[in-house]
């Protein structure tokens, strides 16, 4: 294990790659190694299915000659030479680009903390084989669950090893546990199909595997017999948190940098403006202890800091890497992350902050209105706002959760449902991306 954690054989690998793009006539390069390690059982009725290991530690360089850039990738045991001189050769050749750079000298981490991201508990093969096959177990064990769709585990780490040639050297890991289950409930053309998981850095704090399955059996057992409900055009539509934190996906793509650079995003003119209802805020955290998305820097060496991203209900901050501030003429805020070859701006422990009431008095309080529990589909226009999902969920009748309802499509504005949302007080922060359940006032349902 700790051969695998320690990063030191790898970063100095990546700094002999940067000297030597620098001597073949680079002025400027950065190199990244992003190490994976993982291993899984997939179980289904008791039977493996299949068991995975994986490790990979890829190599990327990017290197700059005046306003032209190229990258390359290579796998361990490559010649170090020979990439460096193909990397330079491929950036001559280039067109030019005005805002690709390194990140400035004076924004790169000096010194970063110890986030805590790393659990080195060594878990077994057998052990996600057993943690899967009790989750499943638990799952079948609810009355009404007819069948399963397979259940796992998983154990794995990762991280960045990041060297340039203005200086900055670092790296970090981050380990990741989860289980899951997925069950099925009803015959024939009945049945419905619901699933429950849980995803954490350190092993111990795991949710045990039986109660993950003993959820997702009721939860796909209350979904049985759905009905479809009239149309109607003011309609109140609460969101599950599993579904809320995909809509909280979608501001995140709108006030992304890279999205407003290339004038795709409907709050690409919003800046210092209202975009939600007033006392809402949205947080990006990248420094929490053990945060589910925490990083100590960036994919350029930068260390983000907290910042409320929109603050009660204004537009404060984009998501930026250096390129993409570069273009819109700001200063990198620490969002960059290492995709392939390339950078883009990314938020990290992302969170809509809580409300002040309980999801139970919010479905109280709406009286009649849908509940939903799972989207379906693509329905979003980033550039307009305009925001239609197929849906499942439970109807509220006089402020209680009824009867389970299907085969119905939610639509609005994007623009709009930001400004008539009512979060509840039951946030769970240990996703990257965290929200509450959640009220939108004033949506059109489609039903029969």
């Amino acid at each position: 294990m700790s051969s695998e954690i320690d990063s030191s054989t790898l970063l100095s690998r990546a700094s002999q790659l940067i000297d030597l793009a620098r001597k073949a006539g680079a002025d400027a390069a950065d190199a990244v190694v992003v190490r994976s390690r993982s291993q899984s059982v997939s179980v289904r009725l008791g039977k493996i299915e299949g068991t995975e290991s994986s490790e990979s530690d890829d190599f990327s360089l990017r290197v700059f000659i005046g306003k032209r850039v190229a990258s390359v990738s290579a796998n361990p045991g490559f010649d170090l030479k020979a990439l460096a001189e193909r990397a330079v050769a491929m950036a001559k050749v280039s067109p030019e680009d005005p805002f690709a750079c390194l990140a400035d000298e004076a924004s790169l981490s000096k010194s970063y903390p110890d986030l805590q991201l790393l659990d080195t508990t060594e878990v077994s093969s057998e052990m996600l084989r057993e943690a899967a096959l009790a989750a499943e177990t638990a799952a079948l064990a609810v009355k009404g669950v007819t069948n399963s769709s397979g259940a796992g585990a998983s154990a794995g780490m990762g991280g960045l090893v990041l060297a340039t040639s203005h200086g900055f050297a670092g790296s970090y890991m981050a380990s990741r546990f989860g289980h899951s289950v997925s069950v099925i409930a009803g015959e024939g053309t009945g049945m419905e199909r619901d699933y429950d998981f849980d995803s954490r850095l350190y092993y111990a704090e795991l949710d045990e595997p039986a109660e993950i399955g003993r959820r997702a059996g009721e939860r796909v057992v209350k979904r049985i017999n759905p009905r479809q409900v009239p149309t109607g055009k003011d309609v109140t539509v609460i969101f599950d948190p599993r579904v809320a934190r995909g809509f909280v996906g979608h501001i995140a793509g709108a006030i992304n940098g890279a999205a407003v650079a290339r004038k795709s995003s409907f709050l690409r003119d919003r800046m210092g403006q209202q975009v939600l209802k007033s006392g809402l805020s949205i947080s990006d955290d990248p420094l929490i202890v053990r945060g589910p998305a925490s990083r100590p820097f960036d994919g350029e060496g930068v260390s983000g800091e907290r910042l409320v991203m929109i603050e009660d209900g204004v537009l404060k901050h984009w998501f930026l890497s250096t390129s993409t501030a570069r273009e819109l003429g700001l200063e990198t805020n620490g969002r960059g992350v290492r995709g392939g070859t390339s950078v883009s701006p990314s938020s990290s422990n992302l969170a809509l902050e809580p409300g002040d009431i309980s999801p139970e008095e919010l479905i109280r309080s709406v009286g009649n209105g849908f509940y939903v529990t799972e989207l379906i589909g693509h329905g979003v226009n980033m550039i307009t706002g305009e925001y239609s999902r197929g849906a499942t969920g439970f109807w509220i009748e006089n402020g209680e959760l009824t009867f389970p309802v299907s085969e119905v499509t939610i639509a609005s504005n994007l623009k709009e449902m930001f400004m008539r949302l009512t979060p509840a007080n039951d946030i769970d922060r240990k996703f990257g991306v965290a929200a509450p359940t959640f009220a939108i006032e004033g949506m059109t349902l489609a039903g029969r």
